[in-house]
């Protein structure tokens, strides 16, 4: 898949899941939620201020019964609520609304109602970018903060899981840096340096091709990569970005879509359940997008291996 709007498509002939919205008191994620509706992609239950949601969802058109709106106006609360409700099986995807990232996890990491999996967590954002003919992946954006060498090789097959998911085989994972050698004082390039080998000696099943460091432009320009005399089937050519830490992530999606006009799609992996997890500030449109991969997540049994050390998956 190379747009967004595929993973649209891909998703018609699935059945219709249900979305737990947390703190759904938002214009945005009222009018996504009408648009998985019409296009047959999921219904919705939605937790938060019901005032405000019953004004949306009149200011955008979208019919309501009462049992569809759950009244928790306090965020943290409808976080727990709206996890809950996956966990135990009453709806299929869970979805951040109108709430703090942090508050938001505090609910899916929860012992009791949580969704943990046995794996690694980790965000990944596909980036429909104009300039690009294929969707950008770049992770991790909103889960672990600062992942040492091996929460970034999990991390990895994490986006490899997601990749295969959107039909995209033997992804190219370009691990970024500010420079594109090996630098001991320079963490981030000792870890690409690993977990380059690491590829080299298929630690990876099913095998993603991983180089780095890269610095961002030669990991994503043919023409930048050639220039530094970088080579390799990475180079230029990348499908994952891999960041060093969540700060850079954080700082690259959001300049993909400020700057550069990109449509995104964000998802928790490494959860029981689909997870939907964008910036309280995406679109409508990128915000539908995130609710059809998860729907798209769904479909798709895990059934990826990491090699290192005691850790399998």
């Amino acid at each position: 898949m190379k747009k967004l709007s595929e993973i649209v498509a891909a998703v018609k002939d699935y059945s219709v899941k249900r979305v737990a919205v947390a703190a759904a008191e938002d214009l945005t994620v009222i009018e996504a939620i009408k648009a998985a509706i019409e296009g047959n992609v999921a219904t919705a239950i939605l937790i938060g201020d019901e005032k405000t949601i019953c004004a949306y969802a009149e200011q955008t058109g979208l019919s309501l019964a009462k049992k569809d709106v759950i009244h928790e106006p306090i965020p943290e609360k409808a976080a727990l609520c709206a996890t809950h409700m996956v966990s135990s099986g009453k709806a299929d995807v869970l979805m951040k609304g109108y709430i703090h990232t942090d508050d938001f996890l505090r609910a899916v990491l929860d012992k009791e109602v949580g969704l943990r999996a046995g794996y690694r967590m980790s965000h990944i954002f596909a980036c429909e970018i104009p300039a690009f003919d294929r969707l950008i992946m770049v992770t991790d954006t909103a889960m672990n903060i600062s992942p040492d060498l091996e929460a970034k090789a999990e991390i990895i097959l994490n986006a490899d899981y997601f990749c295969e998911v959107i039909g995209v085989s033997s992804p190219r994972v370009a691990c970024l840096a500010a420079i594109e050698l090996l630098n001991p004082k320079m963490q981030a390039t000792v870890d690409a340096t690993c977990l380059a080998k690491m590829s080299d000696r298929n630690q990876y099943t099913p095998t993603c091709i991983v180089d780095g460091p890269f610095a961002f432009d030669n990991a994503i320009s043919p023409a930048a990569a050639e220039h530094k005399q970088i080579s390799g089937p990475v180079a230029g050519w990348a499908d994952v970005l891999l960041v060093p830490d969540i700060e850079a992530g954080n700082i690259l999606v959001k300049s993909f879509v400020y700057s550069a006009g990109a449509k995104v799609a964000g998802l928790l992996i490494g959860t029981k359940a689909p997870v939907v997890l964008t910036s309280r500030a995406d679109s409508a449109e990128s915000k539908f997008y995130s609710i059809a991969a998860a729907v798209l997540t769904s479909g798709v049994q895990r059934a990826l291996r990491l090699k290192i050390g005691n850790v399998h998956y």
